[in-house]
């Protein structure tokens, strides 16, 4: 008998960071029950946005990834002054509007 437990963690950002490390390691459908969980949390927790972003980044889907960002940038969330160094999303370094978003957040020229 395979039991699985979902980790146990403290607050929702870290659950979010689960999950990016479920996507980046290829866990496709844990990574999406934790975005499942964690998306509906947004109104209530402040600065989820660049960690939602950095899990879309992981599973590839960088439609999802930019909406996120483009929504942590609207929300000021605290993770967008490290988008320039942020290895997370090195899948999105080249999409123009990434470019554009750290253009606007100064981290650009």
């Amino acid at each position: 008998m395979v039991v699985k437990a979902r980790p146990h963690v403290g607050d929702t950002r870290g659950l979010a960071h689960i999950g990016y490390v479920y996507a980046a390691a290829g866990k496709r459908d844990e990574a999406i029950k934790i975005l499942n969980e964690v998306k509906p949390l947004t109104a209530d927790h402040y600065n989820l946005d660049t960690s939602i972003a950095a899990i879309y980044a992981a599973l590839k889907n960088r439609d999802q990834a930019l909406l996120w960002l483009e929504r942590a940038y609207q929300d000021r969330d605290y993770g967008v002054p490290d988008l320039k160094w942020d290895t997370r999303f090195d899948t999105l370094r080249s999409d123009p509007n990434f470019k554009d978003l750290l253009r606007r957040v100064k981290l650009a020229p």
